[in-house]
């Protein structure tokens, strides 16, 4: 039997037709997935940017844009009051005092989903720029500068890595790119420090080794300049989106502002540097212009967790860099781990916006999960709520956190803030008063009356301080959801 010859064109017409149907939906639905930027200042606190403080003497004019063209969120924490910790939880998911394990063995466990690895299995590009501090395997102490380094940011979910080790003041002082020293750290270089500051202040750098060419001042201009070049890279056509992480380094110590920026605040080289970070959130947001992808990137801007900033500091200055915030760094009070965040998603998080919603970084992994429409496993972000209907502002929705903890030791229920043992951290030694009970005497606040925690309630509510210490106990046991 003859075979219609318009019966084949026919039918290799329609294949054709369903093939271009399914790339057309492949191609949507790629190009649906937004792009995630995520710049995470260093030891900035919540009343530096001036649309969290509007009597911050520092000017913030790109952050406080970013605010204006997203949400504001006003009760948003880091999981911990220090670098490392910080990191974790926002990559993981998971409270990291959840973690036995060090900087030598890298933080990140073997096998556990990390925001990076999820994004990766929906198709994105992945870099962190920056800060890693999340350890790999072997101290600097015995690393062959030779050989990959392991459990770092490649083998954690992120394509390309260009950045640092860990703190700016840490030695040894060098680059990494991908999971390769770009120069090994051969040259002694002396600790560095500035007059009438604390030790920790200032231009302060731990002596150590560095390579050749490394120059601490360039650090944070090299960041920001990486960082605009992968965005470059990056397809606009939707055809692949992309996660960028970018840790910076500052305003964390050594405050070494580039010389434009040099006097050009009221707070001194703390004011100029940070003022130097809010530049660079600037150059990243209008590369994204540039480049036509601002309409479909969500950018989060945060601190991984309060700075280093002392009563004399705010005597001389005048500026508090934790606003109405009791503490610093490393305290459990609220200026060690409630931090600034702002999230804009043109079209999605309405404009110009304030959310009261508790809010922990621990939540990006879910909250990200939900926006790229995938269902976390049951042994992944064991700590992380989904806050996608809070960043949406839709109407009815009830704030998903209902608690939090903090390294441990501290938790949230609603209005209530209940401290296990002492609340200051160890850097307040070099100013606050240790007025603090000791370790075992718990502290409860009424944050609702009394954000700046001046008054201890733990005597006048015992019910609610047991309930709380109950509770936080019976969290600790647990592996999380």
């Amino acid at each position: 039997m003859q075979r219609s010859s318009f019966g084949c064109h026919t039918l290799r017409l329609l294949y054709a037709v369903l093939c271009i149907g399914l790339l057309t939906q492949v191609a949507a639905a790629a190009q649906a997935l937004p792009n995630l930027v995520i710049i995470l200042a260093d030891d900035m606190g919540y009343g530096d940017p001036r649309c969290f403080n509007g009597e911050s003497r520092i000017a913030t004019p790109s952050i406080d844009c970013l605010a204006r063209e997203g949400m504001r969120f006003t009760d948003a924490h880091s999981p911990a009051a220090w670098c490392t910790p910080s990191r974790y939880g926002l990559l993981t998911g998971r409270y990291p005092w959840r973690s036995p394990r060090k900087l030598d063995e890298g933080m990140i466990e073997p096998g556990r989903l990390t925001l990076p690895a999820m994004l990766q299995s929906k198709g994105y590009r992945t870099a962190c720029i920056g800060k890693w501090h999340l350890g790999f395997i072997g101290s600097a102490e015995s690393r062959d500068f030779t050989q990959p380094f392991r459990r770092g940011p490649i083998d954690q979910g992120f394509h390309h890595f260009y950045g640092m080790h860990a703190s700016l003041d840490i030695p040894p002082y060098y680059w990494i790119e991908n999971d390769r020293c770009v120069s090994p750290p051969t040259v002694p270089v002396a600790a560095s420090s500035s007059p009438d500051v604390t030790p920790i202040q200032g231009a302060f750098w731990r002596a150590g080794l560095q390579a050749a060419e490394f120059r601490h001042a360039d650090v944070l201009p090299t960041i920001a300049g990486r960082a605009q070049q992968w965005i470059r890279e990056q397809p606009n056509d939707g055809s692949q989106p992309f996660f960028l992480y970018v840790p910076l380094t500052a305003p964390h110590t050594p405050w070494l502002p580039v010389q434009d920026q040099q006097g050009r605040s009221d707070v001194g080289d703390y004011g100029d540097f940070t003022q130097q970070v809010d530049g660079v959130v600037g150059e990243i947001l209008r590369t994204l212009d540039e480049s036509n992808q601002s309409e479909n990137t969500i950018v989060v801007f945060s601190s991984d967790n309060g700075p280093v900033w002392y009563a004399q500091d705010v005597a001389k200055y005048g500026h508090r860099s934790t606003g109405p915030l009791r503490g610093m760094k490393a305290d459990m009070w609220e200026g060690g781990h409630r931090v600034p965040f702002i999230v804009r998603w043109p079209g999605q998080v309405p404009a110009d916006t304030r959310s009261d919603a508790l809010l922990c970084f621990t939540d990006l992994l879910a909250t990200m999960a939900a926006v790229v429409e995938t269902q976390l496993p049951t042994d992944a972000g064991e700590d992380s709520v989904n806050q996608l209907a809070v960043w949406k502002a839709e109407t009815g929705a009830a704030d998903p956190r209902t608690e939090l903890v903090i390294e441990g030791r501290v938790i949230r229920q609603g209005k209530w803030k209940l401290i296990r043992g002492a609340a200051a951290g160890g850097l307040a030694r070099y100013g606050e008063p240790r007025d603090q009970p000791p370790p075992g005497d718990p502290l409860l606040f009424n944050l609702a009356d009394d954000l700046g925690e001046q008054h201890d309630l733990a005597q006048a509510e015992p019910e609610q301080v047991r309930q709380m210490l109950e509770r936080l106990d019976e969290i600790r046991r647990q592996s999380g959801r």
